[in-house]
């Protein structure tokens, strides 16, 4: 999709979801604030194309603090720092709704490689930071082909696969099976075999 094109539908997709959502996000905002303590909203410090960094927004999972506890980054189902709460917005990736605030500033696009963390992107080989060659995104290939469950080599180079082969027809696509994983859930987490794990 040509770039001025898919700024439009960036805009026009991010604007009318949020105004849709609104009141669900809303509710989940109250939902987080009667279960734990905390604010509702998460930011977390992401990199972006050509390494320009931004704050990524995200309705809040986990417990406050949860970085700093048991496993850091890496989170597995099950994990017990998930709020009840938390675990309902994560499987149905209503906690992802605040990206579009990202995606209207331009931080972000609803396709891309998802935005990930400074400690990632630091360990990137040369081919890998062509991951930051485009926009990160809400969905990607990446996402609809195993999601967190893959290895993260893997991730990244389904990722790169997108970013050396993007089309308007493989953007569709992803929609349609970004659609269809939001219902059945699927590699909502990294299981046994995915996942990014800190090697120092």
């Amino acid at each position: 999709m040509p770039e001025p094109l898919r700024r439009i539908f960036d805009v026009l997709v991010s604007a009318t979801v949020l105004l849709v959502t609104s009141p669900l996000v809303a509710l989940a905002i109250l939902a987080i604030r009667l279960e734990s303590k905390g604010h509702p909203i998460y930011r977390q410090h992401r990199i972006g194309k050509d390494g320009a960094s931004f704050d990524v927004l995200k309705l809040r999972t986990m417990v406050s603090g949860a970085e700093t506890m048991g496993a850091g980054l890496a989170v597995d189902d099950g994990d017990s720092r998930i709020t009840r709460v938390g675990a309902l917005l994560r499987r149905t990736s209503v906690d992802e709704l605040p990206n579009l605030v990202n995606v209207l500033k331009g931080e972000m696009s609803i396709i891309g490689p998802r935005p990930t963390v400074p400690i990632q992107v630091a360990q990137y080989t040369d081919r890998q930071r062509g991951r930051l060659a485009v926009k990160p995104g809400i969905t990607g290939w990446a996402q609809v082909n195993g999601r967190a469950s893959l290895p993260w080599p893997e991730r990244i180079e389904l990722d790169l696969w997108y970013v050396e082969h993007a089309t308007t027809r493989l953007d569709i696509r992803i929609l349609w099976l970004t659609a269809r994983m939001l219902v059945t859930g699927h590699g909502l987490y990294k299981g046994e075999t995915g996942g990014w794990v800190d090697p120092s």
